[in-house]
């Protein structure tokens, strides 16, 4: 398990990890929530005094534990499902900053839940992100996430609770006396990267592997961006496209586990911006259903490119955070289903109105659904002046 040290040098990343994810500096008496699984307890025991000695208004709430998760799906009537909870939205309107301490004790608990009413759920409580997507564009709002080991994670991940921590504490770089200073280089040379790929004048860009074949098209006053304090782990550079332009084939070779639901050899064709088919080997149906959440929700919102460079995870973690951030031999791609980001619009995102985000691309949806691909695989940039250009191979950014 985690040492005491290990907890420490955790919260230090957190709060790194927050700061950085902020436009704007924190303030005394700002408002922070930290939000836990049980079974992170004694990290959020480690974090909540140093957001204390910062001055923060610090709130902690305990998520729903599994069991009270499966109740609320199985037992809610109507109104129950689509409840907002008074004063959530006044809460949310004035929240500047967000930890959440994720230890889930079960990952396949809502499997025979109808994933129509998972969706109904999700979609009833959208106000409350859009909300923090408002605050977060006007430098009000930061926020980081990050995984606690459990046993239940490292079962599913084929890897004993040893191996399983070790990877946290590799991918976080916690066996270092200061982490901080290692992410915070990181976190420099990341920027590089981003300010090589944000030089280019792209038309579009073919992602090719023995799966895939797929055009993704970045669309105008676009910008990647990435390794920025949100999630810890996070060592991805992405962006949200112009959805109207993927076109082509996309396979998930990782599994998936979403809403308590398992899915694996995810594969998706799209057509003029949306999926025309979807397949999978296992959980067909659920994937199928949640692409149907809403207009948005079979539409892209995110293509990555994960370089091995920067990350030591090595393993499959059964956890979208670490999976999404996979090193290994070749690194990783993913695109995510639903909702985009406006934080990768080229501009000030205080002025992406709903109406400049449906001009320009950026695609809406309650659902944010990561799907990844470890192959080797091949990113070229076809430029507006006719050229090509590489950009990711065997894993790494080509810069």
């Amino acid at each position: 398990m985690l040492t005491e040290k290990h907890l420490e040098r955790y919260a230090d990343v957190l709060i790194w990890g927050l700061k950085t994810a902020r436009a704007g500096r924190f303030k005394k008496n700002d408002i922070v929530l930290v939000r836990y699984d049980l079974s992170a307890l004694k990290l959020a025991e480690v974090l909540y005094p140093r957001l204390l000695d910062m001055g923060l208004n610090t709130v902690a709430r305990i998520s729903l534990t599994e069991t009270m998760e499966q109740d609320f799906y199985t037992r809610s009537n109507q109104n129950q499902l689509v409840f907002k909870t008074p004063g959530d939205q006044e809460f949310y309107g004035n929240l500047n900053g967000s930890i959440s301490l994720r230890a889930p004790n079960s990952i396949t608990h809502l499997s025979a839940v109808d994933p129509g009413r998972i969706g109904q759920a999700t979609v009833a409580r959208k106000y409350l992100s859009d909300i923090l997507d408002t605050r977060e564009s006007a430098g009000l709002f930061g926020w980081t996430l990050c995984i606690y080991p459990t046993e239940e994670l490292a079962a599913h991940a084929n890897l004993s609770m040893e191996e399983y921590t070790d990877q946290i504490i590799k991918a976080c770089f916690l066996y270092k006396r200061d982490p901080v200073s290692h992410w915070q280089e990181i976190y420099k040379n990341a920027r590089s990267i981003k300010k090589w790929l944000n030089s280019m004048d792209v038309k579009f860009y073919q992602i090719e592997s023995d799966t895939i074949d797929l055009e993704v098209f970045p669309g105008e006053c676009r910008k990647w961006i990435g390794i920025s304090g949100h999630n810890i782990p996070s060592f991805e550079l992405f962006l949200s496209p112009d959805w109207r332009g993927t076109n082509g084939i996309y396979y998930a070779d990782q599994p998936t586990y979403r809403s308590g639901n398992y899915a694996r050899g995810i594969r998706l064709e799209f057509r003029n911006g949306s999926v025309i088919r979807a397949d999978a080997e296992v959980g067909q149906d659920f994937v199928r259903k949640q692409l149907e959440m809403d207009e948005g929700a079979n539409k892209l919102g995110e293509f990555s490119l994960t370089d091995k460079r920067f990350s030591k995870i090595n393993k499959f973690m059964a956890n979208t955070l670490f999976d999404e951030n996979y090193g290994g031999k070749s690194g990783n791609c993913h695109l995510a289903l639903g909702a985009s980001y406006s934080d990768t619009y080229d501009g000030d995102p205080a002025e992406l109105t709903k109406e400049k985000k449906i001009k320009l691309g950026f695609n809406d949806s309650a659902l944010h659904w990561d799907l990844v691909n470890t192959e080797k695989k091949r990113v070229v940039a076809h430029l507006t002046s006719g050229k090509q250009k590489t950009i990711y191979e065997n894993g790494m950014f080509t810069c």
